[in-house]
């Protein structure tokens, strides 16, 4: 479906409107879609990128170190962590060489999550499964245009 039927409208202004609006309507429509896969889960998508984070980092992190390397900049990053604490997919624990600072780190019930929701193949390739791997990398080099 075309972006013209789905907002049902035929004439922009330009082209760069139209890839604007595209933007902002495609937006939303992925964060539907990660909705449903995380509601399934019992969890938000700040809180799957917290788990992410976690997973890829060889040690545990700090509050600020996840902040650094969040999507979502503007969020509350040590609210979310207390609520991964809450469900047991995070582990928050002194930090020994400051005792200022926590470690955060994920759990086996965190990482058995993130396995589940990538065998369902439900982030990678889940809803965005009908582009290619030729087209995913143009998509990404005209968005990191598009910011920088």
């Amino acid at each position: 479906m075309g972006l013209e039927k789905d907002i049902n409208q035929s004439v922009f202004s330009s082209e760069i409107q139209k890839a604007m609006l595209n933007i902002i309507y495609s937006h939303n429509w992925l964060q539907e879609q990660s909705k449903v896969v995380f509601d399934k889960e019992n969890i938000t998508y700040q809180q799957y990128n917290i788990l992410r984070i976690l997973r890829g980092a060889k040690k545990p992190l700090s509050t600020l170190q996840i902040r650094e390397r969040m999507l979502d900049k503007m969020s509350d990053t040590s609210r979310i962590v207390d609520r991964l604490v809450l469900k047991n997919l995070v582990l928050k624990t002194i930090c020994p060489a400051d005792k200022r600072l926590v470690d955060i780190s994920i759990t086996k019930n965190g990482l058995k999550l993130l396995e589940k929701i990538d065998k369902n193949n439900m982030i990678d390739g889940g809803f965005i499964k009908n582009i290619t791997d030729s087209e995913a990398k143009t998509l990404n080099t005209l968005l990191d245009k598009l910011r920088n």
